[in-house]
C-alpha cells in the first residue's frame, strides 16, 4: 500500500465511529415522527376541519365539502408543576440546594391527567375549502365568512374552490 492509502485507512480507523453515528443520526431524522401510530393530522386541527365540513355542508348551496387548514402553530399548554427544593449542606451556598420539578397529576374519571394552567389555541396560516357550490359567489362568501369566524383567519387567507 502506498503511504497515502495507509494514511487514509488510519484516518478512517480513527473516525469510523463518529462517521457511523453521523449516518445513524441522519437516518433517524428521516424517520416519521409521532408515537403510537399518531400522525400529525390526528390533532384538534383535524377535529376542527371535520366540524367545519359538517357545518358547511348544511349551508344552502354548498353541497359536498372538504376543508384543509394550514397550521402555523398547534398551540401550547402550560402544565402546573410541583417544585421541591432540598437543602443538603451546612452553608447557604447555592450548590447546597437541589430542585426537582414534576407535573401535577389529577385522578379523574378518564384516568390520570396533567393539570393545565394555561393553554393557547392553534394559529392558522390559511384554509382551502373545496365544495360543490364553490363557483357561486354567494356560496363562496358564506363559506369564507364561516371559516374566518371559526379560525380567526382573514378572508384573504381562505380559498374556496369548486368541487369537480
Amino acid at each position: 500500500m502506498t503511504e497515502k492509502l495507509k494514511g487514509a485507512v488510519k484516518q478512517w480507523q480513527r473516525y469510523k465511529y463518529a462517521a457511523a453515528a453521523a449516518v445513524m443520526g441522519a437516518a433517524l431524522l428521516l424517520l416519521p415522527t409521532g408515537g403510537g401510530g399518531e400522525t400529525l393530522r390526528e390533532t384538534p386541527v383535524r377535529d376542527l376541519e371535520q366540524e367545519l365540513e359538517e357545518i358547511l355542508s348544511t349551508v344552502s348551496g354548498v353541497g359536498e365539502v372538504k376543508v384543509l387548514l394550514s397550521v402555523e402553530s398547534d398551540g401550547e399548554k402550560e402544565l402546573a408543576r410541583d417544585t421541591e427544593v432540598r437543602y443538603s449542606g451546612s452553608t447557604d451556598a447555592p450548590e447546597d440546594y437541589s430542585r426537582t420539578s414534576s407535573a401535577v397529576i389529577l385522578e379523574g374519571e378518564r384516568g390520570d391527567e396533567s393539570l393545565v394552567i394555561r393553554s393557547s389555541a392553534p394559529t392558522y396560516r390559511g384554509a382551502v375549502v373545496v365544495c360543490s357550490g364553490g363557483d357561486r359567489p354567494e356560496v363562496r362568501l358564506a363559506v369564507t365568512e364561516a371559516v374566518t369566524a371559526l379560525t380567526g383567519l382573514t378572508s384573504d387567507r381562505v380559498a374556496v374552490a369548486k368541487w369537480q
